[in-house]
Formats: structure tokens, sequence, C-alpha cells
């Protein structure tokens, strides 16, 4: 197991010394050293085969979240992120849990299967059709199949078909006869895999039931892709020299109550778990908009917006965090073959199976969870921001790396930390 000693205080190190650090304690290879030393990202000529009218490459900074503990094993987690405290937050949360338990988190898949569907019109006997779909199952499984054999080969493939009638009401005039594919898409995300699947049904359907064709598109609501991540903390972890742990621990617990209670705070208790899943799930070259799709509409499942991730308290006076959202990541395919970044992210991760990849994401969101409520309960948010908000300032307005760090300590003690107070200072610093 690679040495955590040499990762102390790696945020005071520079870009150079960090990765040599993680050279020195065998993290990670010469070769991939030699990666992040060069920042050999993506190529022009990659680059213009992957979308269309390619001009540039717009740069996200990458870096790596600390201290995680998942299900007894230690990782360094890659995030690509623009936003400043995330990873900070994340690596803080994730020692939090490492030091009550030293299993750390605990995660599982509840399930891995994509959801695919196809919406056909005017039918005009929608109970005949529905029973004459249910008779034919196996028959369209098949078929469904032999569309893509080397799934099936892999020891997955489409798995089961279910179908719903849904009748025009005042609000909506159409009808509708939808059939829902479930696919084991193994490694893959499956996205082209299903959507494959899907086309090679439509005649045979229309030709079984009537109808017309509307559509026929996977699911981005993967609801039989589930992650569960949960975590406890105990109370005297939490303390400060201001709050007691336990104060903290039930600050904690009514922050996640409040966020059951009001849409407005569930969303951005939502937003700031994203914030570590999609640095993570972009990092490793899946899909993340398909992944925010996803979680939001199971945050909505009740028909009420909730929060993603909980916290309660167990009878040992423990704080307990749970969080169940869709992760259908993959391990294979789309940009993960053919990003550099992509490659070393899942090299970093130990490169594990698509399973355990989205045990690490809720993993990740759990923490971040944990950091945010943290703050907000104790000091309050914005002091882990201000620190990177004032370089960002001082990087606008021009200032050199030399200049960046004795500039930072005297913009934050300034009372107002904007753009023009960060040139006053600058002007100042130059004489």
């Amino acid at each position: 197991m690679p040495d955590l000693t040499p990762l102390a205080k790696f945020y005071k190190k520079t870009r150079q010394e960090r990765i040599d650090t993680l050279e020195q304690a065998e993290w990670i290879s010469e070769a991939q050293a030699r990666i992040l030393r060069e920042s050999l990202g993506l190529s022009d000529n990659t680059a213009s085969h992957m979308i269309e009218n390619q001009l540039s490459l717009y740069q996200i900074p990458y870096g790596i979240a600390l201290n995680f503990v998942i299900n007894g094993k230690p990782y360094l987690i890659p995030m690509a992120t623009e936003e400043p405290s995330v990873i900070a937050a994340a690596s803080n949360a994730a020692k939090l849990v490492s030091l009550s338990n030293p299993d750390g988190f605990v995660t599982e898949s509840l399930d891995r299967q994509m959801v695919g569907q196809i919406a056909l019109t005017n039918v005009t006997e929608p109970d005949l059709a529905m029973l004459k779909v249910q008779k034919k199952e196996e028959e369209l499984l098949t078929i469904a199949n032999l569309a893509h054999p080397s799934i099936v080969k892999r020891g997955g493939g489409a798995t089961s078909i279910q179908v719903k009638w849904i009748p025009a009401n005042e609000s909506n005039p159409d009808s509708f006869l939808v059939v829902y594919l479930t696919v084991d898409t193994k490694e893959a995300m499956g996205a082209n895999m299903l959507n494959t699947m899907l086309e090679s049904l439509v005649a045979p359907l229309e030709a079984l039931i009537g109808g017309q064709r509307l559509m026929a598109i996977l699911s981005n609501y993967a609801s039989q892709s589930l992650v569960r991540a949960t975590c406890v903390v105990k109370p005297q972890i939490l303390a400060s020299v201001t709050y007691s742990g336990e104060l903290v621990r039930d600050k904690i617990i009514s922050a996640s109550n409040f966020a059951r209670a009001d849409i407005y705070r569930a969303t951005t208790h939502n937003k700031g778990i994203m914030n570590g899943i999609d640095a993570l799930v972009l990092a490793s070259g899946n899909d993340w908009r398909a992944i925010e799709a996803g979680a939001h509409a199971y945050a909505s499942q009740s028909g009420s917006y909730q929060p993603l991730a909980t916290w309660s308290k167990d009878e040992d006076g423990n704080l307990v965090g749970e969080i169940v959202l869709p992760m259908p990541v993959g391990t294979v395919g789309g940009s993960i073959a053919i990003h550099p970044m992509a490659q070393l992210s899942h090299q970093l991760l130990g490169s594990p199976q698509a399973k355990e990849l989205a045990q690490i994401i809720g993993a990740l969101g759990l923490a971040q969870n944990l950091a945010a409520l943290k703050a907000l309960v104790t000091v309050g948010i914005q002091k882990g921001h201000m620190s990177l908000q004032a370089k960002s300032l001082l990087i606008a307005c021009g200032a050199t790396d030399e200049e960046i760090e004795p500039l930072t300590e005297a913009l934050l003690k300034e009372p107002h930390l904007n753009q023009e107070t960060a040139m006053t200072l600058l002007k100042a610093y130059r004489g």
C-alpha cells in the first residue's frame, strides 16, 4: 500500500513538489508523473474528431482529493473543477470520516442496469397492445440482444421489458404507449448500446401492436443503477475551539432537515454534492450532464424535490450520513478511451470496475455534503473561499506569481474583497 505520510501539508507544496511526492510515495508511476509534469492533455487532432467545428481547447484545473478511505481501501481522487475550495473541502471531510472509522466510507452498488424507452403514438387498443408485448417479451429481448451481441458475450445484454399506457388528459392532449427496455451494460455507460437495441425493436413493435414510433432513446433517469454511500463521524472529531462536537453534530442534522423542508435549500444542498461528483465524473471521462440530470430526477421521485444526502444520529451519538443516487458511469468507451487525462484518472483510482467507480463517486458526494454543512453551521461557507477568491481577483488584475502570495494576505485584511481593492493594492505594491 502506498505511504500516506508524505502527503501531509500537500497543499503547501508547489505543483512540481506534489508530483514528486506522489511519485516517491509510489502513488503514481514514473510515466504517470511525466504526464502530469508535461500537462499532456487532449491533442487538437483528437479534439477535432470529438466535436464539430472545433477551434481550441478549454482547460479546467485538475487536482486530487486526499484522505479518502472507502470500504477500508485508501484512494487518491482525481477531480477536474474550476470552483475554489471544492477539493480542500472534500479532503477535510474525508479526514474526519477516516479518523472516526478505519473503513472510512461504506459503499455499495444497489444495481447496475440502464433503461431505454420507445414511445409509440396512435395505438388504438392499448390494453391489447400491452398484453401482446408482455407475451412476446422473450422474443423482443432476443431481437434486442442480436442488435448488440458483443455485450451478451461479456455477460450483459437486455434483461427485461415493461410497458405502460399514458392516456391523454386535460394538460396533455397526446397519449403514448411506452415500452421500457432494461439492459445490463457491464463496464460501459451504455448510451450507444442501448440506443442501438431500442432502434432494433421499433419495427417489430409497430408490426406487433400498430401505432407509430415517436422516438426510441435511452433514459438518463438511471433508477436501476443506484449507489449508496454511508459514513459515521464521532462527535468529538467535529469539535472546535468555538463549538462542541455534539453541537456541530446536531446543527448538521438540523441543516439536513431544513433541506428536506425547503426546496430552495434542497437545491443548493444538492448542488454542493454535485460539486464533487461532477468533478470526478468529468475527470474520469464520463458524462457529467447525464449524472446531473439523473440525480435531480431521483431527488424529485417523491413528487417533492428532496436532498440526496441526509444526516442523523445513531444510538451511540455519532453523526451518520447517507447518500443514494443514480450513478450510471462506465470505465470503457467514449472519451475514456481517447482522453489521456481520463485514462490517468482511472489509473490513479486503481483502474476500478464500473461498480467500484460509482461507489467512489457516491462517497465523494457525501464527503462534499459533510464539508459544506459543517462549514455552514459553524464558521460560514465564505471563510474557506476567501483565500482562493482573493488570488483569483489578483490574477484578473494581472498580478504575477511572485506578487500573488504577499498581496493575498493584504487583500484578505481589507474590508472589501473586490477587484477594485485588488487593483489598488497591486498598484501600490508595484510603486
